[in-house]
């Protein structure tokens, strides 16, 4: 089936213009119109194709079909909709309400996805095995800090080291507890961290981001046991994750709070973000940035550079500056060569 053509930035702008008409009622064809009267407020707990699936205050979900009209649905997006006949069938998604955040990841073919909406914190899975890549956590860091939202690192598996290969892994990640990030270790096998990762759930509305295979859905497993998420093993061929969440899901906590897990990545790029947000997305960055002897400073070997200085001082991780200048090398890669509407 041939994927559904891209809007245009002329016809986006039609869309938006839309949307407000149908919100203020001043289109005068009330055939365009939408009462907000007969719409009901919910929140989108499931995405899956041209569906959502919607939750009312009461709790009850309906599965609605999306307007064509709406740019884009994600879990956690409060919306209006209308919930159909007595048997909740034939549901239709109208409104989706303006975001008080989003976490969204570029995508080489469909330009930059959202991921998840109106959210409090988001959770950086890493772990052990497959490989313990702290380029890709710094890229989720980064990205954390463009959107302006609090992240937790949380490195999961860590029954698979013992002795001075945990204590090395540990003293590696004393980098980001130094930054002010807070990292947990978890096991999902013996229950180490599990009790401080959900404490730190609580009353608020968190995203699992991470790569494939690292245990995103078997923490949620120990977290909420009735959510029954499926579990995937590592590719013996490839050693990278294998894909177990295919659709994003808003999953309650007892208590209060919510999680949103999202399908897993192999490879999350910075390359939709303009250089220098880069740079001031790493926060040992900031302070010096401005203020060194050249203004388009590349931060490598250039003369007056207070960052490189900064790194022979000691005050800058040499492996942070190098995974700085490895995400910069290669958004070149990654970058689509092809100009997206988005």
């Amino acid at each position: 089936m041939a994927k559904k053509p891209k809007l245009t930035h002329k016809q986006k702008r039609q869309v938006a213009a839309n949307r407000v008409r149908r919100l203020s009622h001043k289109n005068g064809d009330n055939k365009q119109q939408v009462d907000k009267t007969q719409l009901l407020p919910g929140r989108v707990v499931g995405r899956f194709g041209k569906h959502a699936d919607v939750e009312d205050e009461s709790g009850h979900v309906y599965r609605c079909h999306i307007r064509r009209t709406i740019d884009s649905v994600v879990c956690g997006d409060d919306v209006l909709f209308d919930n159909g006949d007595d048997k909740g069938a034939g549901g239709v998604l109208e409104i989706v309400k303006d975001r008080r955040s989003v976490l969204t990841r570029p995508d080489f073919y469909d330009g930059v996805k959202p991921i998840a909406a109106n959210i409090d914190q988001i959770i950086v899975v890493s772990a052990v095995k497959p490989d313990l890549s702290l380029n890709i956590i710094d890229r989720y860091l980064v990205a954390c800090e463009d959107i302006g939202i609090p992240p937790i690192i949380v490195l999961n598996k860590t029954e698979l080291l013992c002795g001075e290969d945990l204590d090395d892994v540990k003293n590696t990640l004393k980098i980001y507890e130094s930054l002010g990030y807070p990292v947990l270790y978890t096991s999902c096998k013996n229950g180490e961290g599990i009790a401080d990762l959900t404490a730190c759930l609580d009353d608020k509305v968190s995203v699992f981001v991470g790569q494939s295979g690292v245990g995103k859905s078997s923490l949620i497993n120990q977290i909420l046991p009735d959510a029954e998420e499926s579990v995937g093993d590592i590719s013996d061929g490839s050693g990278l994750g294998q894909h177990t969440t295919t659709a994003a899901k808003l999953l309650h906590f007892p208590a209060g709070g919510d999680l949103i897990d999202s399908p897993g990545v192999r490879e999350f790029s910075l390359w939709h973000m303009p250089v220098e947000r880069i740079t001031w997305g790493f926060i040992e960055f900031r302070e010096y940035l401005g203020g060194c002897k050249f203004r388009d400073c590349k931060h490598l070997n250039d003369p007056g550079c207070l960052l490189r200085k900064a790194v022979e001082d000691g005050n800058i991780s040499e492996a942070r500056f190098a995974s700085y200048h490895k995400i910069l090398a290669n958004m070149d890669e990654q970058r689509p060569s092809y100009t997206n509407p988005y």
